[in-house]
């Protein structure tokens, strides 16, 4: 359906920046927008639209910290120099 609308100008560029760059209407840009905008969610739960991958494993191993960077870069310098993933 052909209408017309006034979009701010700031955002009318970006749609057709997104446009150019995913070779796509600008026509197609907004019909996705406004899909998103008004596709009702359960705000209680993730957005379904979203797959998270899951790996098999044991979590972390014991004495690892993910604040500690240096320890880390040990570990990961550690599995390199095995030809090993740990």
């Amino acid at each position: 359906m052909r209408t017309t609308v006034n979009i701010d100008d700031a955002l009318l560029r970006q749609a057709r920046e997104l446009a150019a760059r995913t070779r796509r209407s600008l026509g197609d840009v907004v019909d996705d927008a406004l899909r998103m905008l008004l596709t009702p969610r359960d705000e209680t739960g993730p957005d379904p639209s979203v797959e998270l991958p899951v790996y098999g494993g044991s979590g972390l191993r014991p004495g690892v910290d993910l604040e500690d960077r240096e320890g880390l870069a040990a570990l990961l310098d550690e599995g390199a120099g095995t030809g090993a993933a740990r």
